[in-house]
Formats: structure tokens, sequence, C-alpha cells
């Protein structure tokens, strides 16, 4: 869909929709009189008796209104100027552009929106966001992208930018979307291939020979039980100086977790193709941030495996050996994520990294915790994570820091083998996890992100479509551009 900017001017000439942002400041906006000017009234009487509310994301819709050459008005609240919650915007933008999906549309006009350019970027890729579902294999499509989003008044730049985040969190929406059957170790590293041929950065792809070369003995241990042979993918871009340490994104890409032997039930597998989505926001990443031209060196690694269960799956009771040497009682096949990503943060230290930050659907433990709209944030340098959860915050994306104490790792000593990959019982299981990972990164500064809870919606928002959400793409876009 084609996202532009569209003068002040001509914004009550013809289009399908027009949708305006309404603030409670209303009264002083030249577009609301102009609005009202042109309705007789109507928009004014309409607001003061309370039939239109500027309470956030609210709409109130009006079909052909008279004095306006449009289709369908929707006016959306945006609430209060001061303390605005910074995620109004891009809910606004998508809510808005969700609310009219329902059928084609050809231009749709966006007026009203005037903040600073941060959320200016997220409500452009709010209302790419609210347009696109989760249908990708129905013939009838639930949700319609418009022809055209005209943004009134927003420089050409603000919204070429919004619209480069909004690429890339569908970009990263559609590949959480995608079922197992499709997308899976072998075509996900296709994926990431292909984004390095659109963005000309290089692409290394390590398959089963390489991994069993390289001695990843945790990553492998977690293929064991599927036919569908591993991958681990490198992508580089040269944004920063020569020789300048890289930032290294990790992502967990395991396309499809039944749990192992530690079998999961019906109602918890049937969603588990989102289990790679810490590898999916990896590289939607990349994407935005290589098209932002990023003045930082980025490497990317994903670990990509399925977790099934055959004569050969790794068992409980196991022991693994990691990339590092360390060896790893398997006290439960469901917790093997991590066990995945310890082999990739072993890759990341080769790349003499300045900071690491991993991105997985870690536990359970953290939605628990922090509830399924708040990744969880964990670190061995709380600059790095104060960064990140700064950063987070003014793009209205939902973070919060979990402890770190030493007992942790107490709970995580093995018995047999150097570590285990679970804790003690089913307390504090989002940092036990975190510990586990901490012992692959040695003294580099790294923040551990749980997106377990928001990467994936059951059901859908007024916002969003049921299924990949695409959540701290636009954050880390946002921080590397800063």
């Amino acid at each position: 869909m084609l996202c532009e900017s569209f003068s002040n001017e001509l914004f009550l000439s013809a289009c399908d929709c027009l949708v305006v942002g309404l603030d409670n400041e209303w009264a002083k906006s030249e577009e609301i009189a102009k609005l009202d000017a042109a309705t007789n009234g109507l928009l004014k009487r309409l607001i003061e008796t309370e039939e239109i509310s500027t309470k956030p994301l609210k709409i109130t819709q009006i079909v052909a209104p008279a004095g306006l050459p449009v289709k369908l008005l929707l006016i959306i609240g945006l609430g209060s100027n001061e303390n605005r919650d910074p995620s109004v915007y891009s809910r606004a933008g998508s809510t808005a552009l969700k609310a009219i999906a329902s059928k084609k549309r050809g231009v749709v006009r966006m007026v009203g929106f005037q903040g600073t350019a941060i959320s200016l970027r997220g409500a452009i890729s709010g209302a790419m966001i609210g347009c696109v579902g989760q249908d990708l294999f129905r013939k009838e499509k639930s949700l319609h992208q418009p022809e055209c989003i005209q943004w009134v008044g927003l420089d050409a730049a603000t919204v070429q930018a919004g619209a480069i985040l909004g690429e890339a969190i569908n970009f990263t929406r559609r590949l959480v979307n995608l079922p197992p059957n499709y997308l899976y170790p072998e075509t996900l590293a296709d994926e990431a291939i292909q984004l390095g041929r659109d963005l000309s950065i290089a692409v290394e792809v390590w398959d089963r020979k390489r991994l069993e070369a390289e001695g990843c003995g945790a990553l492998l241990g977690v293929a064991r039980g599927s036919v569908r042979d591993p991958r681990l993918v490198i992508l580089r871009y040269d944004g920063g100086e020569a020789n300048a340490p890289p930032t290294v994104l990790v992502g967990k890409g395991v396309t499809f977790d039944s749990g192992g032997y530690s079998i999961k039930p019906t109602d918890g597998m049937l969603t588990m193709k989102c289990d790679m989505a810490g590898a999916a926001t990896v590289l939607g990443i990349m994407k935005a941030a290589v098209q932002f031209q990023v003045k930082h060196n980025l490497v990317a690694i994903i670990g990509l495996v399925e977790n099934l269960i055959s004569g050969d799956a790794f068992k409980l009771g196991d022991v693994l050996t990691a990339r590092s040497g360390k060896t790893i009682e398997i006290h439960n096949t469901d917790a093997e994520g991590r066990l995945v990503l310890a082999d990739c943060l072993n890759v990341a230290l080769d790349q003499k990294p300045a900071r690491i930050v991993d991105f997985a659907t870690l536990t359970g433990a953290c939605c628990v915790g922090l509830g399924l709209e708040i990744s969880g944030l964990m670190t061995n340098n709380e600059a790095w994570q104060n960064e990140i959860k700064k950063t987070a915050d003014a793009c209205g994306e939902y973070t919060w820091p979990l402890p770190m104490h030493s007992f942790f790792t107490e709970q995580i000593a093995g018995k047999i083998a150097d570590i285990k990959n679970v804790g003690e019982g089913r307390y504090g299981g989002a940092m036990t996890a975190a510990k586990f990972l901490e012992e692959f990164v040695t003294d580099v500064a790294w923040t551990h992100i749980d997106i377990a809870g928001p990467a994936f919606l059951d059901s859908p928002k007024s916002w969003c479509d049921a299924g990949g959400t695409g959540t701290l793409v636009r954050t880390f876009v946002e921080l590397l551009s800063s």
C-alpha cells in the first residue's frame, strides 16, 4: 500500500474515507474548524453533546456526511495532549484502519495527527499494521489494505520513515503467522537469504554439517527429533565505522515447538508456530534498520530448529555439550529455546560485539509475572537495559526489568554436568532461564528480552488482528537510529 504526505489546504477534497484524530484541544484546531464549517456545524454539535468522544481510541463513523465529498468520516479519540500514553498514536492509527478494513478502499486520508516525530512514525506504522490480517491463506480476506493512505500536514520524510517501520513490522508478522508446514528452518533461512539480497547485505547460512563442525551441540540436540535439518543464519550490515564493534541481535527461531518428550497439551501446542517470533523480530529490525541506513555495524544471528518427538529426539536426562564447551543436563525438553540461544550467543561472541540483545518467546513464567502485553528485560548491564526501556517507553511498547540476583544461578547448577536447563521448581522461571543464557555471554553487555506475552495475540484486538504483532521492531529501529 502507498503512504504519502498530503496538503493541508486540500484535505477536504474527495476521498473514500477521511480519518480525523480528535484530542481534548479540538476547539483550537484549524482542521476541525474547517470540517465543522463544511458540515454546517454538525461536528461541533456532536462533540459538545458527547455523541463524539475524545477518549483514546473511541471511534465514531458517519457515512456520507453532508457537506463533505467523502464516503465515510471516521473520528478517533486521541485523549489529552498532556500525559498522553505513548501507545495512543500508534494504536489510534491501527485501530482506525482496522475499523474500515472490512472492505476494499481507495484513498484513506488521515488528519489531526500532530505530535512528536516518534509518535507520528508510530501512527503511520500503526495504520499499516491495522489493515493487515493473519488470514494469509483465506480466499476471501477479512481485512483489506487501502490503495493509499494520505497523511495531512506531515512531511514526506516522516511518512516514508513510518512506512518503512510499518513494512518491517508486517514482514515480521507475516513470518510469525505462516504455518509450520510452510515455515521451517530451511524456508525461514531462505527468507533471510532473500532479505539479504533485497537489502544488499551479507548473509551466511550454517547447515547441519557446518553446525556439527562448529560443535553446536545444544542447538543440534533440540533439532534431533525432526526430519527437517536445522540452520543458523548470520546477517551483517556495516553502517558504522570500519572495525567498530557491532551490536549483535540474536533471535530464537523454533519454527514449531511440540515440547518434545515434555510434550505440550493440545491447547498449548496449537499456536507454537509463533515460537520463532524472536528470529522474525530480528529480521524485521534488520530490514528497517538497513533501510534507515543506521550508523551502526549490526550482526543478526538466528538459530532455526523444530522441537519434535521421534526415536532420536533428545530426552530428559541427556547431557548436551554446547559450542562454548559447557555441558548441560536436560531436565525438560520444553525448555529448548535457551539451548538454541546458548549456541547462538556463543557465535555472537565471535563477532567481538559492543553489546548483545536477544529476543525470544522463552517462558510462560514471564507471561504469568508480567501479563501478555509486557516483555521482560533481564541483563548483565543496566545501562544497556535502561537504554532499551527508555526507547520502548517513548514508542509505547511495554517492557519491564526483572531481577537477575546470583541465587538464580544456584538454581541451574547441574549435578552431573555444568548446568541444567531449568531451575528448581516452578518459581522464577523467567529469571532462571535468563541466568542460563547469561552463562554464554561472558562479560559482554547483554540484555535478554522475553517476548512470550506480546509477540502473539490469541484473539484480535481493536488495533491488531490475532497472530503475530511485530512487537519491539519499532523500538529497536528507533533506538538504533537515535
